[in-house]
């Protein structure tokens, strides 16, 4: 299985997330924000960083790289894709997942390992977990608080896309402890916890994040 990993100018966990495909068993393919094509791949990963310097909001810029006028149609007829911090900043801008990431409540960039509960394990990106499941993953942003309307909040809930919730406290102010969701399809998924840091206890707190690469691989392979 190929894994695409987009590198926006700016980026800076795209080899970090180019090792967790490679630990997970696939093999990674490097995609340029200049890219017209998308090489083939079976998914494709967004990491994090700063793209284009976060200049007007994050992720506002990447949104309209060349290689996302390919990713958002492909991510609409179900290629999984998964948002890694400004990835899932990107997402949202992109329109292909609701809501914001907003300045983190007291104003402060977060950087810790946290825990946190897998909500939903139906997702492309989250299979080889259980629902309920705690796991150990590490937070660095500083707009990573979540928001949305109360309507959409409610459609989030009551449709199972709250994919991960904080448990540990909420490091950044995000609505109800968000800390990752997906589409309606559950092909897209965005996370503002990082699990390319978590795939080897001997570089991270934990080997917990893999999980999300090992998930995609048997998803596509079925």
């Amino acid at each position: 299985m190929r894994i695409g990993v987009i590198t926006f100018p700016g980026s800076l966990d795209d080899r970090d997330a180019a090792r967790a495909v490679r630990l997970a068993g696939a093999e990674p393919v490097s995609l340029w924000h200049a890219d017209r094509d998308l090489r083939g791949v079976d998914a494709v990963v967004l990491p994090g960083g700063f793209s284009y310097g976060d200049y007007l909001r994050c992720g506002a810029i990447a949104r309209f790289a060349p290689v996302m006028g390919e990713l958002v149609p492909a991510a609409r007829r179900g290629l999984p894709v998964l948002g890694i911090c400004n990835g899932f900043q990107i997402l949202c801008e992109a329109h292909l997942l609701p809501g914001a990431l907003t300045r983190n409540a007291g104003l402060r960039f977060v950087t810790r390992d946290l825990r946190l509960r897998v909500e939903n394990a139906a997702t492309a990106w989250t299979g080889s977990y259980s629902a309920g499941q705690r796991i150990v993953v590490p937070l660095k942003s500083g707009e990573g608080a979540f928001t949305a309307a109360p309507d959409v909040l409610t459609d989030l809930e009551a449709q199972r896309r709250v994919v991960i919730r904080y448990t540990d406290g909420n490091p950044n102010g995000s609505a109800s402890s968000i800390a990752g969701i997906c589409n309606a399809d559950g092909n897209v998924v965005g996370l503002m916890p990082h699990p390319e840091h978590a795939v080897d206890p001997l570089t991270g707190p934990s080997a917990d994040g893999l999980g999300f690469f090992t998930s995609v691989l048997a998803g596509v392979a079925v």
